[in-house]
């Protein structure tokens, strides 16, 4: 358990701390309770942040912490330095962006390895750096209890184009799920790039807190042409129990839920994620038995309406979302529709 560990606080100084540090940071994710592969993942990150002591700041500190909140066991990591501080904090959070000859892409895979991030810097003599980044303990991702919901998705590339720049992500475990679907700005391969980058983070991170998600997607897609992105999670006890939604937006992904007497009401904020996106804002719903969510990128026309499709509720996910893809989606975009319904065997 992450309480009989104790924090230990490494000075790095050379590179043979860093060395010092890898092995600290195995031990101690190992005696948390992180399986082989995530702690050799805590290790490089630590190994990241260590470096980057050394070579950007001369010298600095690393103080790993066990973690054990509200049930949840992770690793707390903090790089502390008095160096110049960073330029461009955002800009080093960039692959292939490096201020001391190096490769650079130090920082942008610690945000990928670890669960939460946080960096502020001064710049100026002794203004220095302060890293903070957790890694929580997955639970197992399979569960006894039945899931309650179906999904489907359906997705193309622009009828021009060789790569699609739309993504989606559907993912379950435990008592929760959550669907995202992800627009690469454009089209082509730069809007895949994006939109991939933005993938492989959520499903790294999927049973983060919403609003970590997409900030973590922004820092990944930084130095992408960026993504727009909508992203909905279900918790449920057991196939009779309330379903709570939780969802977050940003950008022009459409969300939709029908069988409802009143919309509901998701609060999209309006940016691109990885450039200029403001903090999204999460909500909380009830979802009822009888809700159908449609999620699509904006290469399918927002010009419908549930009573079109006569006999679509009859459908299984897949095949309303397939449906809806053939008969809506636009000629010169990427084109995705996501859908989230009840399982038949459940209403």
């Amino acid at each position: 358990m992450a309480e009989t560990v104790a924090q230990q606080t490494i000075e790095v100084l050379h590179s043979s701390d860093v060395t010092v540090a890898r092995r600290a940071a195995t031990a101690m994710a190992l005696a948390i309770g992180f399986d082989e592969k995530v702690a050799e993942e805590i290790v490089i990150a630590v190994s990241e942040l260590a470096s980057n002591l050394v070579r950007h700041a001369k010298c600095g500190t690393l103080t790993l912490t066990p973690l054990n909140e509200g049930g949840r066991i992770g690793i707390r990591i903090e790089s502390q330095d008095s160096g110049p501080g960073i330029v461009d904090v955002e800009q080093a959070m960039t692959d292939g962006v490096s201020t001391a000859g190096s490769l650079g892409y130090g920082l942008g895979a610690v945000n990928r390895l670890m669960d939460e991030f946080a960096i502020t810097s001064q710049q100026g003599a002794g203004g220095g750096t302060r890293i903070v980044c957790k890694r929580w303990v997955r639970g197992e991702a399979s569960s006894v209890t039945p899931c309650p919901l179906a999904f489907g998705a359906a997705t193309r590339a622009h009828p021009m184009m060789a790569v699609n720049g739309d993504a989606f992500v559907i993912k379950r475990w435990g008592t929760s799920a959550l669907v995202a679907v992800i627009d690469g700005v454009g089209h082509g391969q730069f809007a895949q790039h994006a939109a991939q980058t933005g993938r492989q983070y959520i499903e790294s991170h999927f049973d983060q807190p919403l609003q970590a998600i997409i900030g973590g997607v922004g820092r990944a897609c930084r130095g992408t042409r960026g993504v727009v992105m909508a992203v909905a999670r279900f918790d449920f006890r057991n196939p009779q129990s309330a379903i709570r939604l939780t969802f977050a937006s940003v950008g022009n992904v459409e969300a939709r839920v029908f069988g409802r007497p009143e919309p509901l009401n998701f609060i999209i904020r309006r940016g691109i994620v990885g450039v200029n996106a403001p903090d999204p804002v999460v909500t909380e719903h009830r979802w009822e038995p009888s809700n159908v969510m449609v999620l699509h990128s904006d290469g399918v026309t927002t010009h419908w309406r549930w009573e079109d499709f006569p006999n679509l509720v009859e459908a299984s996910a897949t095949v309303m979302a397939q449906r809806l893809l053939r008969a809506l989606s636009k000629n010169d975009d990427d084109a995705t529709v996501l859908v989230v319904k009840g399982r038949d065997d459940t209403l």
